[in-house]
């Protein structure tokens, strides 16, 4: 039984990594590079056209950088896969692309068997990090949570305390919005929630016992 090979867009800002990756994807049985992008609001409207399976995004670029494409993709195209590959290995950027809804994470100097077999992966709906990257995303996940970051308010739902969280962070209600995909209606109500719950006398108060709580960070 043959199978058809996995459409990928591949998207980076730098012209000979770009065509240099994609003419390497191309020569593979399994992929079809059906195009490349050079910004994030390229590959959002290459994959309307094009209808991708797969993306590969680079993380730094212009005009839109690679996790906010990434969030706003995921969003927009849930079935599309994404898988990030850039140079960065600090885990603040590893953990905003898996937040933004990144299905893989390789790194550039990647061998390009472990390349095709993310591809690969994500096209089937699986998730990959590479090895290193998935040792360090364990070794985060297992650490035990800072019990003032989670118990000190107890009252708040999920949703309530990822908005605090936010706030904390020093977001507006239309940031937070653009940032969870909700209307800033509903960020108003759930700030004024949170607010209430804490017995918080302004938005302030707030984020002084929020950051005490080590949120916002």
């Amino acid at each position: 039984m043959t199978h058809e090979p996995i459409g990928v867009l591949v998207v980076d800002d730098h012209p000979v990594f770009r065509e240099g990756f994609a003419a390497l994807l191309a020569s593979i049985d399994e992929v079809r590079v059906v195009g490349t992008a050079a910004t994030g609001v390229e590959a959002l409207g290459a994959v309307e056209r094009l209808a991708p399976q797969v993306v590969v995004m680079d993380v730094q670029m212009p005009e839109m950088d690679g996790i906010e494409a990434t969030r706003r993709l995921v969003a927009e195209h849930p079935h599309v896969g994404v898988v990030v590959l850039t140079m960065s290995e600090e885990d603040g950027t590893v953990f905003d692309a898996v937040r933004a809804g990144a299905r893989g994470y390789l790194l550039k100097g990647a061998e390009p068997a472990e390349v095709v077999r993310a591809i690969s992966t994500v096209a089937a709906g699986g998730v990959v990090f590479g090895a290193v990257l998935a040792g360090r995303i364990a070794e985060f996940f297992a650490r035990a949570p800072e019990p003032s970051a989670t118990t000190a308010f107890p009252t708040l739902t999920a949703r309530e305390r990822e908005v605090l969280d936010l706030v904390a962070a020093g977001l507006s209600n239309a940031q937070i919005a653009a940032r969870l995909f909700l209307s800033q209606k509903t960020v108003r109500n759930h700030v004024h929630a949170v607010l209430t719950k804490l017995q918080a006398a302004d938005r302030a108060e707030a984020i002084v016992r929020a950051r005490d709580a080590g949120l916002g960070r």
